[in-house]
């Protein structure tokens, strides 16, 4: 069975390859148009080789203190989840670099909405195919090399090992949290120093050429206009692959592991689980989301290979929808007849041998509804931005207030949706069936990160048109695909963050059943008991960490982007001629600015995931720990959501008045320069903020869960004890 998941990734990474190939063959057009991309390539890939090398150092030392501390295993498989997710990102930026300016050219040649809405796309499913190829390829090998050849997955080698400092655990479960482990520090890194780098530029252009100066946005006179579009890359493109892919293999191994401790707990009990049973729940997840790439591929074929409309939404609409209906019905199928004729009944499942699969569309009907929400409460054509857009005209501080009541009204209606899958996913697969709807909701992830890749395509296509002085009509066109994509990206950060909690759900669950001895089936329930005060204690802790955790995040971009605004100031202070068109700007230092700004920022807030709960746990222990991972848990999905759909909303009711919605309030008004302004401060809260608190929840649920063992037995309670 393994060879499906091996299939999916050849039918994956080919089509990734064909779709890069077949985007750089088309003609990048005029002179100006090749020098401007051929800028934002080189700030690119100058930021992503000096971020990886900084991230190299690292990682290796991660790597060489898990080989020490667990086993030598755990150390080779995190560098080979790194570099999965390294390789991903990359390759998604890349092709955002060469996608942007054919896309710019496509408008200027066929002035057709839906011929450069395919081009954008064709380039964004690179990036959604290579995370969907990349994580299960290395997964794969996982399985193939320490489950298989090494003897993992073997019956006499699924119970708790002791290594060479006293430290218990389960070989295999180790195995795919240190890979899952090393996909999370380079989601990290990337989101964090990518997001810092690309609000820094995206602010200081803001700030000073569109409010002070009263430019247009991307204007070739603004010295940040080229570090602004490199930050599309670095941040909306590699920062995005890197950290879905991060995502899509936390909600595969929390089910792995899940079900290897529950094998362990069970296995000196009458009646524990058939082995037969164990191995193919084991491989499960993998070939569901085997399943569900191969699906992707077809959504994403239906849209590159046919005639398209003009109506972009609808398109990429379409290609999610098919993607997402084909997972369901195929892996229907393949669930009835992977687990035909075995006994599920030690299980509890609730429907027999569908259960888990019942469990997988519950994920991906709530990832549905949540994007859905993510649309109504980001998009301009409904209430909540058009009400922001509206107030705006009575000044910037109801633009605020405004996009701040709408971001935190927008918490709840998609907890709720958490919440019921959780129950329901519960209720038909116990905890195991929490796990496959997050890999429900992630198992048509190369799709929605195709669709979200596009967005930031489409945002550069606007800035070369933009410098390129391209007709307003081929502007006009790049902007519509923006706007699109304003959306697509809030539903596929709605995604990550709704994925995030139930994986994290089922790692924390996994962190309790680590702590249980064989037959112990009950004990791990009574490990985390909220009216302890260590763990209520825990609980508190955790529940701030994501407020300090973004507020660093929001001031390192500030540090950043106070330094762009200095630099642009200057420029046109020291250089008049550039507003006169007379004197070129000084691009290059105001890439310098964001590449020191993020590279210097990226490791405090990026270490903390790390280092908060190892150092915790050696001081209070497990159950702080424990308490302290609830807590995170859920302050950062309400942090989450607020920031990401009140910086949506934001962002769009800005686009809304450039779009000419109020008349004699377009670009340049009072009004515009308060939606600017409410975009402005967005910004890191939607693309740096957000997006970077689902990775916090599951490195920090990921590093406690290999970590327990040693902090559990070695820490200053029990020694004072």
């Amino acid at each position: 069975m393994i060879a499906l998941v091996f299939f999916a990734v050849f039918l994956a990474l080919t089509l990734a390859a064909y779709n890069f190939k077949a985007v750089k063959k088309l003609d990048p057009g005029t002179d100006l148009m090749k020098e401007i991309a051929a800028a934002i390539q080189e700030g690119a890939d100058a930021f992503i080789r000096h971020e990886y090398s900084i991230i190299a150092k690292i990682a290796l030392l991660a790597a060489i203190i898990l080989s020490v501390v667990v086993d030598w295993y755990v150390g080779v498989t995190f560098l080979m989840g790194a570099s999965m997710s390294a390789l991903a990102g990359f390759i998604g930026m890349r092709i955002a670099t060469i996608s942007n300016v054919r896309v710019s050219n496509t408008a200027r040649t066929t002035k057709s909405l839906g011929a450069t809405l395919k081009v954008a796309f064709q380039g964004g499913s690179v990036m959604g195919l290579s995370v969907g190829g990349f994580a299960l390829l290395g997964l794969g090998l996982v399985y193939i090399i320490f489950g298989k050849v090494l003897g993992q997955t073997d019956q006499i080698n699924l119970v708790i090992k002791e290594n060479w400092i006293g430290v218990h655990f389960i070989p295999y479960t180790m195995t795919v949290s240190g890979y899952a482990l090393g996909c999370s520090i380079i989601a990290m890194f990337d989101r964090v120093g990518g997001g810092i780098y690309t609000k820094a530029a995206d602010m200081g252009a803001d700030l000073v050429g569109k409010t002070e100066a009263g430019i247009p946005e991307d204007d070739p006179r603004n010295p940040a206009t080229i570090a602004d579009n490199v930050g599309d890359n670095v941040g909306d493109v590699a920062g995005l692959g890197a950290d879905l892919l991060e995502s899509f293999v936390g909600a595969l191994i929390s089910a792995i592991v899940l079900v290897s401790y529950m094998y362990y707990t069970t296995s000196g009990i009458n009646g524990s689980m058939d082995f037969k049973l164990v191995e193919n729940l084991l491989l499960y997840p993998l070939l569901f989301a085997a399943i569900g790439l191969i699906s992707c591929v077809i959504g994403i074929l239906s849209l590159i290979f046919r005639k398209v409309s003009d109506n972009p939404h609808r398109e990429l609409n379409y290609a999610l929808w098919i993607s997402a209906g084909l997972t369901v019905v195929a892996t229907g199928i393949f669930t009835n007849l992977y687990f035909k004729g075995m006994d599920v009944s030690s299980l509890g499942f609730k429907m027999g041998i569908l259960s888990p699969w019942i469990a997988a569309v519950f994920g991906i009907g709530s990832g549905i509804l949540i994007g859905f929400l993510a649309e109504y409460y980001t998009s301009y054509d409904f209430k909540p931005t058009l009400t922001i857009a509206q107030k705006s005209m009575q000044g910037t501080a109801l633009t605020i207030t405004q996009g701040l009541a709408s971001g935190m009204k927008s918490t709840l209606f998609p907890v709720i949706v958490l919440a019921l899958a959780t129950l329901a996913s519960n209720y038909f697969a116990g905890l195991y069936g929490v796990a496959m709807a997050a890999i429900g909701m992630l198992s048509f992830v190369a799709a929605t990160v195709s669709v979200d890749t596009y967005g930031p395509i489409a945002d550069n296509a606007g800035g070369i048109c933009e410098m390129s002085e391209l007709a307003p009509e081929v502007r006009k066109i790049t902007d519509k695909l923006d706007s699109v994509g304003n959306t697509t990206a809030a539903i596929g950060k709605g995604f990550a963050i709704g994925s995030a909690s139930l994986a994290a759900l089922s790692l924390l669950a996994s962190y309790l059943y680590s702590q249980t001895t064989m037959g112990d089936t009950m004990g791990f329930v009574l490990n985390i008991n909220m009216i302890n005060t260590l763990t209520l204690a825990g609980a508190l802790v955790g529940a701030a960490l994501p407020f300090y955790f973004s507020g660093l995040l929001i001031e390192s971009v500030a540090k950043a982007a106070g330094a762009m605004v200095d630099e642009v100031r200057r420029q046109f202070r020291e250089m008049p001629g550039i507003l006169t068109g007379e004197t070129k700007p000084d691009y290059k230092r105001c890439i310098e600015i964001s590449s020191a700004g993020a590279l210097k920022e990226m490791t405090l807030p990026a270490m903390i995931s790390v280092l908060v709960p190892i150092g915790s746990g050696f001081i209070f222990g497990e159950e702080f720990v424990g308490g302290m991972l609830i807590g995170t848990l859920l302050s950062a999905i309400m942090l989450a959501l607020f920031t990401a759909n009140s910086g949506g909303a934001w962002d769009n009711a800005k686009k809304l008045v450039e779009s000419g919605e109020f008349e004699g309030q377009g670009k340049g008004s009072e009004l515009h320069a308060s939606t600017v302004i409410g975009d402005t401060v967005g910004d890191p809260l939607k693309d740096t903020v957000g997006p970077s608190l689902d990775i916090l929840i599951k490195i920090m649920a990921m590093i406690s869960l290999i970590m327990v063992s040693v902090f559990s037995k070695y820490n200053l309670l029990e020694l004072f004890k």
